[in-house]
């Protein structure tokens, strides 16, 4: 099985098992470092296969949305069923039935206004409220009437 492990500088290091476990165990300085990392090592060039091709998808999708890429164009149609909030590194996390997305938040992406309308009602899951879930929310009202 495969995994995700990241080493620190002083040498310790930790394995996740999915990008949902690694969000809910590193603030945001440390997600910036891996992304600086992963694009350093593979560029604009998609990894071949593996768990470096999902982490390279994730963060170029977060980090560098591009209008153009086909995740946007795939999300028409697909119906919401999570839509969660990670403090720690301020990301939110979207889940389709069968995509998910990472995007940061004091971003925006392109996402429609009928998939901000699904996300608002499928409402953001959040371990405790705070001043970024509320700058989060505000946001992506403003998306839907600016639209």
């Amino acid at each position: 099985m495969g995994y995700y492990q990241l080493i620190r500088a002083d040498g310790s290091s930790k394995r996740y098992s999915s990008m949902i476990q690694m969000l809910q165990n590193i603030d945001r300085e440390d997600l910036e470092t891996l992304w600086k990392l992963v694009k350093a090592k593979h560029g604009n060039t998609r990894p071949k296969e593996g768990y470096e091709r999902v982490l390279w998808g994730d963060l170029k999708v977060m980090f560098e949305p591009d209008i153009e890429s086909e995740i946007w164009r795939n999300l028409q149609g697909h119906k919401v069923t999570v839509w969660k909030i990670f403090s720690s590194c301020g990301v939110h996390f979207v889940r389709f039935k069968n995509m998910h997305i990472f995007m940061l938040v004091e971003k925006k992406y392109p996402l429609t206004p009928a998939t901000i309308i699904d996300m608002l009602n499928k409402k953001l899951q959040i371990d405790y409220w705070n001043e970024m879930c509320y700058q989060l929310l505000k946001l992506m009202v403003k998306q839907v009437k600016n639209e």
